[in-house]
């Protein structure tokens, strides 16, 4: 795996997302480094990719209520354990469960295994609710996929909170697990 800065120089064969990620980022002036590599689909390929990247991707669950009427983008460090009752109890809700392959992709334009923050650029509706780990806030850098688990970014995290999210129209919630 090698690392790029910015998007590639030849996006043929790319998903349309993945591209539409660049030129959002490339629009909003955020600087970012690539990596290119096989799908990451889980944690123990994640690491690998982090020594390449110099930073902790997150940890990113799709989450939704009982009724399944709210949904939450929660990210968290990927070496944290996550616990649903932590999480319920600090946003006030009953009960928490994953979202629906279908709902994920119907909110955030994103598959399983590819979940990411960048995927709040599609959530023109404000259906989901970002949930942020204070630990996260806490690290100068950021790793996420851009909407595809075939290539990862490191972000600095005061871009995402500071041009990111309010260009996609999007608030977070911090909670500490």
């Amino acid at each position: 795996m090698e690392l790029y800065n910015g998007r590639p120089a030849d996006c043929t064969g790319r998903l349309d997302k993945e591209r539409e990620t660049y030129d959002l980022l490339d629009r909003l002036g955020i600087a970012y480094q690539r990596t290119d590599h096989a799908p990451a689909d889980t944690m123990e390929v994640c690491n690998v990719i982090d020594a390449v990247l110099g930073v902790l991707i997150c940890k990113n669950l799709f989450l939704c209520n009982r009724q399944k009427t709210k949904f939450y983008l929660m990210l968290m460090p990927g070496d944290k354990p996550f616990k649903t009752k932590d999480l319920s109890h600090q946003l006030g809700v009953a009960r928490l469960s994953f979202g629906t392959p279908e709902d994920m992709e119907r909110l955030l334009n994103v598959t399983p295994g590819s979940v990411s923050v960048m995927g709040l650029q599609y959530d023109r509706e404000n259906q989901v609710q970002l949930v942020v780990d204070r630990a996260v806030l806490e690290q100068e850098y950021f790793g996420c996929h851009p909407c595809i688990n075939t290539s990862s970014l490191k972000l600095k995290t005061a871009d995402v909170v500071e041009k990111f999210l309010p260009a996609v129209h999007h608030e977070m919630i911090q909670v500490s697990l």
